[in-house]
């Protein structure tokens, strides 16, 4: 745990008491403060109030006298499309408020921090698709090169759940925009910004505001090194906002597809090779074609991102290589479940907007699709470019009859739900074929997350003979 610091013998509320919201009260009371709980679950101020946490009703009259903070769980809206009530309650009192990853940014370099000869290092990952993979392969490449390293954040442990760093140690922070955007303090040693898609708008007030959320990582305090994905507008934008002359090597520029010139520090992946070029020389070459944990373009990116984040660290780019080998992948992310008869089985639940679909589908030459459940704003339309390599769509849940009416003349049948899709998918599919699961749709109109419904693809695989 991370002892929150900066508020001994004060009262500091905390809002939601999921996973992260608990995670926050241990630690504020581990660093001397009482922290006030509250969730509007029943059931969650019951678990609370069996840890001997305090319950303090948020809503009521009075209810911010003598408090110092508010602390947030991610998954409450602070300003759109509504904020919740209890954040306006604080406004209106004029307490601040934060969440768990400001505390732990606010915490972490004090205490015992400065007594390490070699003191830890955040690496923070933020981006629309690929965080999660790129965070992984962060610390899997950090673990394989025997540095001590810690995964939180958005995936993995909460952020103030994990163990006080030892000397020399690395921690690799997955940040989502609703993590980052109402954070008071940001200062990770490297900040990784993968690339930005439209996603979670409502929650941001459109785009401007989605992109807003993911830059504060860069400019609350600042990293020591930036890595930025530049194949998109708002990443060179990002990128051009950072520098301070052509050859300043505190950025890292990345793109997946494209040749970066300059006299800059340049990662990029072309034709499944990765370069690196640092002031206008090859200084690297890595060969990314047969690694099986990261097939794709977008994979090629996310291995552009991690290692740019550890070359920022010193690392060797003969040591990133052999742990780039020797990743796996992680699971519902462009996971191979099984091959069979000569056909691959390739689980990608992640892929629940339509740029993950994209991506995924073009990380395959021939291709059983699997998609649907509950489709999100403008549908499937956008990935018609994307399916000239699609013999047939099987299409499942609420919105299976919509994504029929937009993927064109690609043959395609209504399968409703997965058992069926799998066993007319396995049925049909040809020796050299994938068949891939990439919804582009979000899970809940059948599962409660896309992790179930990933685990539900590779089940039904699984049972194939």
């Amino acid at each position: 745990m991370i002892p929150v610091l900066g508020y001994v013998g004060q009262k500091v509320a905390v809002l939601g008491l999921g996973r992260s919201g608990l995670a926050t009260a241990r630690a504020l009371e581990a660093g001397g403060a009482e922290a006030l709980c509250w969730d509007d679950s029943v059931e969650a101020r019951e678990r609370a109030e069996a840890e001997g946490f305090t319950i303090h009703d948020l809503h009521k009259a009075g209810a911010f006298d003598g408090v110092a903070c508010l602390v947030v769980s991610p998954g409450i809206p602070h300003l759109y499309p509504e904020p919740n009530k209890v954040i306006a309650l604080a406004w209106d009192a004029g307490v601040p408020v934060d969440n768990d990853i400001g505390l732990f940014f606010r915490s972490l370099g004090q205490g015992d921090w400065m007594e390490h000869d070699t003191p830890p290092r955040v690496i923070a990952v933020t981006g629309s698709n690929g965080k999660s993979t790129t965070s992984a392969l962060i610390h899997h490449i950090f673990e394989e090169n025997s540095t001590p390293c810690q995964l939180a954040g958005n995936i993995g442990r909460g952020v103030l759940d994990i163990e006080p760093p030892e000397e020399g140690e690395v921690i690799v922070l997955e940040l989502s925009s609703y993590q980052t955007d109402l954070a008071r303090a940001l200062t990770p040693d490297v900040a990784v910004f993968t690339n930005l898609s439209p996603d979670h708008l409502d929650r941001h007030g459109g785009m401007g505001g989605y992109f807003a959320a993911k830059r504060r990582l860069f400019a609350e305090g600042g990293p020591d090194r930036a890595v930025i994905g530049v194949d998109e507008k708002e990443g060179r934008y990002l990128a051009n906002q950072l520098v301070e002359s052509p050859d300043d090597l505190r950025l890292i520029r990345v793109s997946s597809g494209q040749k970066l010139g300059g006299p800059g520090w340049n990662v990029f992946a072309r034709k499944g090779f990765l370069s690196e070029y640092r002031k206008g020389k090859q200084t690297a070459s890595i060969d990314l074609r047969d690694m099986d944990g990261l097939p794709g373009a977008h994979n090629h990116q996310n291995a552009c991102a991690a290692y740019a984040a550890a070359r920022a660290l010193n690392l060797s780019p003969k040591s990133i290589e052999a742990a780039l080998r020797s990743f796996k992948g992680l699971p519902h992310r462009s996971q191979l479940v099984r091959e069979l008869n000569g056909v691959r089985y390739v689980n990608d639940s992640k892929a629940t907007n339509v740029d993950a679909a994209a991506k995924a589908l073009q990380a395959f030459p021939r291709i059983r699709w699997i998609a649907g459940g509950l489709g999100k704003d403008g549908g499937v339309e956008d990935l018609k470019p994307f399916l000239g390599s699609v013999s047939k769509a099987y299409l499942i849940g609420f919105s299976a009859r919509d994504f029929a009416l937009q993927i064109g003349d690609t043959p395609y049948e209504i399968c409703e739900t997965m058992d069926v899709a799998v066993a007319k998918a396995a049925h049909e599919a040809e020796e050299g074929e994938t068949v891939l699961l990439a919804p582009a749709a979000a899970s809940f109109d059948q599962f409660p997350n896309f992790e179930k419904r990933g685990e539900a693809f590779a089940a039904e695989v699984e049972k194939l003979s």
